[in-house]
């Protein structure tokens, strides 16, 4: 059984899901996105597989506090009072770590989860994104460290073995028909997908372009007669479902080129140990597992309509149609009854009208009497071990020509030793920074920056870029791999080596 779990990420690879919506934001289907990662998930998981042994499991848990806040906390207050009372914060600050040993104690890996954000900032007519450091990759860097340090911590101390079977329970809910009995007299419904007009507004950590605004319960004629005409307006059953909510774009009845918005999603537990059954139960809650719908806020939230109840697709009562569904899962677990529960209706897989927006990517040009990989801007000889960045500029081929699994950038060592070159960073490394420009004439170029960390060992360094480029070979094209490096220079603790 497998969960596809991923971090909440603004600058991934896109094109890979198949809902118009998405496809619109990223550019269209991709395929040269999506199978590189379908082949890494399988690689993994057969990886994964082919090194399987036994093994032990320990959990620790402790609080990081001071590390995120929450972006609407007048969305949060709105909750009841005795709710909030049963937390002393607004955001969720717990680090649960998984240790995994071996049968004699040699680590595996260690998984942490946690929540976080940056700290925002908002003034009156601008909201944007401000965090512990002088820009974002400073702030980056902080509130993971933060993370790591807590994490390692724990990781140190985990004694609590967690020992039982490991049992799981999975269903797809078409989650825009969803019954739930709230009490006694009352049931109530889940909705066809729809983004509200705060949904435009973005949120204080990035916001929208145009003059929509957070908390709207109103909607706008002018905004509504334009999409209205392009997209179609909500039916009033839809427009009823999702009160308050003024509804902005009505992805649940939109179907061309393919649905907009998921309809059939999944719901999913991993038991790890029989804990429930003593009433003993962690939950860990792994966002942007199996499938992406936005947001889900509470019922109180929700009437509030900032931009994470504007962008609650299913309707104010998403959240108890999730919880019940939760629920049963659960049951089934604690009972050892999962083989009884329904699989429910899969959801549609398209094969066709998965439309690119992206042209075809472009032969690739030069300047004359140079060649790919040529460096254009050089670093210098000698360079301190004080936090001083490194940088060297190439002549460069379009990106989306070069292979996925490999580096663009490496930064080498010489071992004195061996007289051989050793990789110390490569584009993975928090350390480099790679910046690609395309050029007029087709035409474009790659700059690398090493930011050298204090521990950099004294020594010879070279930077190198490696890519691949497009042309014209008789009347096909091409692509060829290219490289370039720098010319090799000298880290060290004083200018006076």
């Amino acid at each position: 059984n497998v969960v596809l779990s991923g971090t909440h990420t603004h600058c991934g690879p896109g094109g890979y899901f198949q809902y118009t919506l998405f496809m619109i934001s990223s550019g269209g289907f991709i395929k040269t996105s999506i199978q590189p990662l379908v082949d890494g998930i399988v690689k993994s998981i057969d990886r994964a597989h082919q090194n399987m042994r036994p093994g032990r499991i320990y959990r620790n848990q402790g609080e990081l506090d001071h590390n995120s806040i929450n972006r609407s906390p007048h969305s949060y207050l709105n909750n009841p009072e005795d709710e909030r009372l049963r937390y002393k914060d607004n955001t969720d600050n717990q680090v649960l770590v998984l240790k995994f040993t071996d049968l004699d104690g040699d680590d595996f890996f260690g998984l942490g989860v946690c929540v976080c954000v940056c700290v925002c900032v908002c003034q009156t007519n601008m909201c944007a994104a401000f965090g512990p450091g002088d820009d974002m990759f400073e702030s980056t860097r902080i509130i993971g460290e933060n993370i790591y340090r807590k994490a390692k911590e724990l990781y140190a101390t985990a004694v609590d073995e967690v020992t039982g079977s490991v049992q799981s329970a999975h269903q797809w809910v078409n989650m825009t028909d969803v019954s739930v009995q709230i009490n006694d007299t009352h049931t109530v419904r889940t909705c066809k997908p729809a983004l509200g007009h705060s949904f435009a507004a973005g949120t204080t950590d990035g916001g929208g372009a145009l003059n929509f605004t957070q908390g709207a319960v109103e909607g706008d004629p002018f905004w509504d007669g334009i999409v209205g005409v392009l997209l179609g307006k909500p039916s009033n059953e839809t427009k009823e479902c999702h009160h308050p909510k003024p509804i902005l774009f009505n992805t649940g009845e939109m179907n061309t080129p393919l649905p907009w918005h998921p309809q059939i999603v999944d719901v999913q537990i991993i038991s790890i140990a029989l804990i429930m059954l003593m009433m003993d139960t962690e939950v860990v809650i792994a966002g942007l597992s199996n499938v992406y719908t936005h947001y889900i806020t509470t019922y109180e939230e929700y009437q509030v309509q900032r931009y994470e109840g504007a962008s609650t697709i299913y309707g104010p009562h998403t959240l108890s149609a999730y919880l019940q569904k939760y629920r049963g899962l659960a049951r089934a677990i604690a009972q050892d009854r999962v083989s009884e529960l329904p699989v429910g209706p899969e959801p549609p897989f398209f094969t066709k009208n998965l439309v690119s927006l992206l042209p075809a990517a472009s032969i690739d040009r030069k300047p004359d009497n140079t060649s790919f990989g040529e460096v254009l801007q050089q670093v210098y000889p000698v360079y301190r071990q004080v936090g001083l960045s490194c940088g060297v500029r190439h002549d460069s081929g379009l990106i989306q020509n070069s292979e996925r699994d490999k580096t663009f950038v490496t930064v080498e060592i010489l071992d004195n030793r061996t007289e051989t070159w050793e990789v110390v960073h490569t584009d993975a490394s928090w350390e480099t920074r790679f910046h690609w420009l395309k050029g007029s004439n087709q035409q474009s170029n790659a700059t690398i920056q090493w930011f050298i960390p204090p521990s950099a060992p004294s020594g010879s360094y070279r930077i190198r870029h490696f890519g691949h480029y497009k042309a014209w070979k008789g009347f096909q094209t091409v692509i060829s791999p290219y490289e370039g490096s720098s010319d090799v220079f000298r880290v060290a603790s004083s200018f006076y080596y």
